[in-house]
């Protein structure tokens, strides 16, 4: 069984940030059910292309962005503009554990469904509100998205090339990504709480408050030392070398992460007399003299192929990898190995492949029950096992336009 295995989730979130906090608590064994409006769904069903592809290589409607963050749920699709759709996500909120929503700032307390209202019925419920900017502030009632968290966290000041006249974003939106890790941590931090004290509490989400803590030792290098980070292109502030050089057949990412791995580096390209350089001796000396130690490392990394270097790097104890695009990433004979791609069984599609979860137990074992869900798929399903409604009263909600 998964270590979170009969878990209830009720999840009233969209696009990215929420569904992977959500599909991280599905992998973890949580009945999650996915809360979507019933004409459009999750907004990112429509975010096409690329649309997926079926077992006969036909183009479906299905959005793959869609499918990335929402395996293993459920969808129940209800009106919560009808009271009687609201009441029903609040039956169901009644006898849940989690609770995840992604709504402005105050928007649910007008159906019932904020965390005050839901914790006087259901006091040991764990609520999670997830944000662009936080529940308090000056900002908290404007909405927020990766790319400008990424811009008002300073994230995008020092991504890019030191010579590019323009801020680069990151190739994924990792600030959605870093905030449903986040996010899953602290529900399961929470429930964990809950063993001891029998309450459930109120967890605050924010983009900004994730984008900020993702810098890291960026963003320590300010308040300790107020140097104030700037592109550097692939190239490592506090190591050299740690960037992308170019072989003879394309580039790799070479990383010698202190000085021994440095002299290897040295020894196994044949230049073992730049060892003497004091400019080369400590990583201190190479930070301060990037400018002289890059045109050399360059230029003996020119004179063989990225295989070579990938092979006697390896050899020598220096990580060294080749850029690859995405199909050869996938193509690794590692990630190959680790099981990265893992295919679900799907009725309509024949198999769905997704990106397995780097999560690996020695005693509990990651899930994979469900592929994504259509839209509405499981509301019978979900209304009998959580609610126990007999036909008859699901047949109402249908027919009235709730569910």
């Amino acid at each position: 069984m998964g270590p979170l295995d009969g878990v209830r989730v009720v999840d009233l979130t969209r696009i990215l940030a929420g569904p992977l906090a959500s599909q991280v608590l599905a992998d973890l064994g949580c009945d999650v059910v996915k809360i979507e409006r019933p004409d459009l769904g999750d907004d990112t069903r429509g975010w096409v292309p690329p649309r997926v592809r079926d077992a006969g290589g036909r183009e479906v409607p299905d959005s793959a962005y869609f499918q990335s963050v929402n395996r293993g749920k459920r969808s129940v699709a209800v009106d919560l503009s009808a009271p009687a759709g609201a009441a029903l996500v609040a039956r169901l909120a009644a006898s849940a554990d989690v609770f995840i929503e992604n709504f402005k700032v105050g928007a649910l307390a007008r159906q019932g469904l904020d965390y005050a209202t839901l914790a006087r019925v259901n006091p040991a419920l764990v609520y999670c509100s997830i944000t662009g900017y936080g529940q308090t502030g000056p900002m908290a009632a404007e909405p927020g998205y990766d790319p400008i968290a990424q811009a008002r966290g300073g994230m995008m000041s020092i991504t890019g090339s030191p010579g590019d006249d323009e801020p680069v974003r990151c190739g994924v939106a990792v600030v959605d990504v870093l905030t449903g890790v986040y996010t899953a941590l602290a529900v399961t931090a929470a429930l964990h709480r809950r063993r001891e004290t029998g309450r459930g509490q109120y967890i605050d989400m924010s983009l900004l408050d994730v984008q900020m803590a993702s810098l890291v030792n960026v963003g320590q290098n300010y308040l300790s030392a107020g140097v104030v980070g700037k592109r550097l292109g692939s190239a490592h502030p506090s190591v050299v070398p740690s960037q992308v050089f170019r072989a003879s057949d394309g580039h790799v990412m070479l990383s010698a992460a202190n000085d021994a791995q440095f002299a290897r580096l040295c020894r196994a390209a044949g230049r073992a007399d730049l060892l003497a350089d004091p400019r080369f001796a400590t990583n201190e000396a190479r930070v301060r003299h990037r400018a002289e130690v890059e045109p050399v490392i360059a230029a003996f990394m020119a004179t063989r192929t990225r295989a070579h270097w990938v092979s006697e790097l390896a050899a020598a104890g220096v990580s060294c990898a080749p850029i690859n695009d995405i199909a050869e990433a996938f193509a690794e004979p590692q990630v190959v190995a680790r099981g990265i791609r893992v295919e679900l069984p799907d009725p309509r599609l024949g198999v769905v492949p997704v990106v397995a979860s780097p999560m690996r137990f020695s005693e509990s074992t990651v899930e994979y029950r469900r592929p994504p869900p259509v839209l509405g798929e499981h509301a019978a399903e979900v209304l009998r096992d959580w609610l126990g409604m007999d036909d008859a009263e699901i047949t109402k909600l249908h027919e009235a336009g709730v569910v």
